[in-house]
Formats: C-alpha cells, sequence, structure tokens
C-alpha cells in the first residue's frame, strides 16, 4: 500500500490526471476484494488460493481458466489500490443479497486456512460497511462460515 500512496503522490506531482485512471469492473473489483482478504494476513497459502478460485467461480459463473485469469488480473489492482473503497465503489449496484454472498465469500477466503486473523476480519467488517450490508449479515455470514449457526 505503501508504494500505491508513493505512486499517487508522484502522479499528483508529475501532473498527471488521475480522472483517467480506469475504474475497475464489478468482476475485478469482487475478485480484488477476495484478494485483498486472503493477503490482509500476509500469508496467502494454497487453502487461500483455492478458495479464492472456487468463490469466483460460484459468484460469477465463470470457468476455472476465466477465474484463474481475473484473479491474475485483480491481484495488480489490489497491489495498486490505496483503499477498499476503489473496489466497493464499483459494487454498490449490486442487489443486496449479492453483496451478501460476497461477503460470506469474504468470510470463506479467510477461514479457509482454519482461522481467522483479525486483519481479515478488520478488512471485511470495512467492506462490509462500505456495502452497506446490515451488521446482523454481516455476523450471520461469519457464524455461517464458521459453523456456529
Amino acid at each position: 500500500m505503501f508504494n500505491s500512496l508513493t505512486s499517487l503522490f508522484k502522479q499528483l506531482i508529475e501532473g498527471e490526471d488521475l480522472s483517467k485512471t480506469s475504474k475497475a469492473s464489478p468482476n475485478i473489483a469482487i475478485a480484488s476484494l477476495l484478494c485483498e482478504v486472503a493477503g490482509a494476513d500476509h500469508e496467502i497459502d494454497e487453502k487461500e488460493q483455492a478458495a479464492k478460485l472456487m468463490l469466483i467461480q460460484r459468484l460469477l459463473g465463470l470457468t476455472e481458466e476465466e477465474a484463474a485469469q481475473l484473479l491474475e488480473k485483480a491481484q495488480p489492482q489490489v497491489d495498486q489500490s490505496v483503499s477498499l473503497y476503489d473496489f466497493t465503489s464499483q459494487l454498490r449496484e449490486l442487489s443486496q443479497p449479492v453483496r451478501i454472498d460476497l461477503i460470506k465469500a469474504m468470510w470463506e477466503v479467510a477461514h479457509a486456512d482454519g482461522e481467522i486473523d483479525p486483519m481479515e476480519d478488520a478488512v471485511i467488517r470495512k467492506t462490509a460497511e462500505l456495502l452497506y450490508v446490515d451488521h446482523s449479515d454481516f455476523i450471520k455470514t461469519k457464524l455461517s462460515v464458521l459453523g456456529e449457526e
């Protein structure tokens, strides 16, 4: 993220028109959020990678190859992103059930390695807030993934 801020300041100093930066498509935004939560604890294991791939396929109805390509495009977006708003702003037009499914998918990625790191929890919590997902749905999806519902 520090590199992203440095890049942003460099663009400002050099007078680049930041309004021309292209916004991510909703599919890339969804994939980016899954990548963001997987990398929140600075440890991405194979189980989280597999979970991201499977969940992208399920959420977006893509083939394994298409999902892998989308995740490949999303990771640089995550590396260059300054905030979660970069992605969530693309998803506000989604229906509430779809947003709730996305939050549940984020919990599934976070829990794929058997534990939910506090940083992963914070990313999901902030995403839910930015997407206007009710706190009760945020908790229900977490409990569902943990098998406590």
